[in-house]
């Protein structure tokens, strides 16, 4: 490691990084509970979605399937995901960095880019500012929060990366192609497994290395976009600016199977209920989805994904639901059943600038004060899973009752 020295004059850009957010405030909540390993993730059939460090130590990755993360540490605690929980703690968080400078780059739940350059001369030097917001974090939350400060958005990520866990780390100016050059090339933004395999292939393991290979070397093996950007990144080149805006991509929700099922009506039920929680996230979020989208993972983990875009922006369960049966109907299901089965909604757009029109012959208002009674719901008993299908389809729309009339039954 290089010595960055304490020089964070030229350095604005922090990195917040909460450490294994979910499973922290998992902790938080169950201190009885700290010291063991845990995991958060589906039960038998689930993926990891988080681990604490003793779980880590085990091999335990987010992503890693539940029955091997079992396998390598069967005294694990395992935890089903609260969403609920962590979007709001999540907001808890955003707002002390909000109260740091409006500058504010919020990337995902648990981590955000500040630029810290205006609000020196009221809360000190980015080393002070930095040690202000993981010891708030810790003391309004009860969670811990790495740091990284550096020139660039770029390096200022990899230093929070590497101070973690529960640390912070200062990149001079001066220092930080010195700091980036350390590197292995994977450390790179756009280097995974493939191109990482292709550098090797021409000497190049380390951000040292790319930096010093000519660039037409780089070109004839990465393509002329790519090798002139991981050629800038590896001189600390970045001319991105945090932008104190940020628009969800796509909210989504998804359900795995306790057993690998052809039933529709089953799976209409699974979709209802992601129906209700990705349009609740929608209202929380002030959003509209003009685009719904499913995913379809097969008993063998064959994954196919059917879109659609809508008549109308909405953010109400009912027509996120009727979207997404009606591409699920598309689907041949394979002999083995569904093992996963996912709702999202794509191509969003804030409500409150976004003109919406009622289809002919439909009012949304009634359906609308329906659903924001079930957010009220939700809201005060977290957890709960309160959802009336009859306020998304009449009967003969429903897939459960048609399977239902097919097998006569009703």
């Amino acid at each position: 490691m290089v010595d960055l020295g304490q020089d964070d004059s030229a350095s604005p850009i922090l990195h917040v990084d909460m450490d294994a957010f979910f499973a922290s405030v998992e902790l938080a909540d169950h201190p009885g509970l700290r010291g063991r390993p845990l995991i958060v993730g589906g039960q038998e059939r689930g993926v990891v979605l988080a681990a604490t460090y003793e779980a880590r130590a085990f091999g335990i990755r987010s992503g890693m399937p539940m029955a091997m993360a079992r396998v390598r540490c069967p005294s694990a605690v395992v935890l089903p995901p609260r969403q609920d929980v962590y979007r709001r703690v999540s907001a808890r968080v955003m707002a002390i960095l909000g109260d740091i400078t409006p500058v504010m780059q919020q990337l995902s739940v648990d981590e955000a880019f500040l630029d810290v350059s205006g609000a020196r001369r009221r809360l000190g030097a980015p080393r002070e500012i930095g040690a202000m917001i993981r010891t708030r974090i810790r003391d309004e939350l009860g969670l811990a929060a790495s740091v990284g400060i550096a020139p660039t958005m770029f390096v200022s990520k990899i230093a929070s990366t590497r101070a973690k866990p529960d640390g912070m780390l200062v990149v001079p100016a001066d220092s930080a192609v010195a700091f980036l050059h350390q590197l292995d090339v994977s450390a790179l933004w756009g280097v995974g497994e493939s191109t990482r395999a292709k550098l090797a292939e021409t000497g190049i393991h380390t951000i040292a290395d790319l930096a010093h290979t000519p660039p037409a070397t780089l070109r004839a093996r990465l393509g002329v976009a790519s090798a002139a950007r991981l050629h800038d990144l590896a001189w600390g080149r970045d001319p991105r600016r945090v932008t104190p805006t940020r628009t969800e991509r796509s909210i989504s929700a998804e359900h795995t199977f306790a057993v690998d099922t052809s039933d529709q009506a089953e799976l209409a039920r699974a979709m209802l209920g992601q129906a209700h929680t990705v349009a609740r996230r929608l209202r929380e979020a002030g959003l509209l989805t003009r685009g719904v989208a499913i995913k379809v993972r097969m008993s063998d983990f064959t994954t196919l994904t059917r879109s659609r875009r809508l008549d109308a922006p909405s953010d109400l369960a009912r027509e996120i639901y009727r979207a997404a049966v009606a591409l699920l109907a598309g689907v041949t299901i394979q002999r083995g059943g569904v093992r996963l089965i996912g709702v999202r909604a794509d191509d969003l757009a804030p409500a409150a600038s976004t003109a919406v029109q009622s289809l002919l012959g439909e009012d949304d208002t009634q359906q609308r004060a329906l659903e924001s009674v079930l957010d009220d719901v939700v809201r005060r008993f977290p957890g709960s899973a309160t959802i009336a299908a009859s306020l998304l389809t009449s009967p003969e729309e429903r897939p459960d009752v048609r399977a239902r009339e097919r097998a006569g039954e009703v």
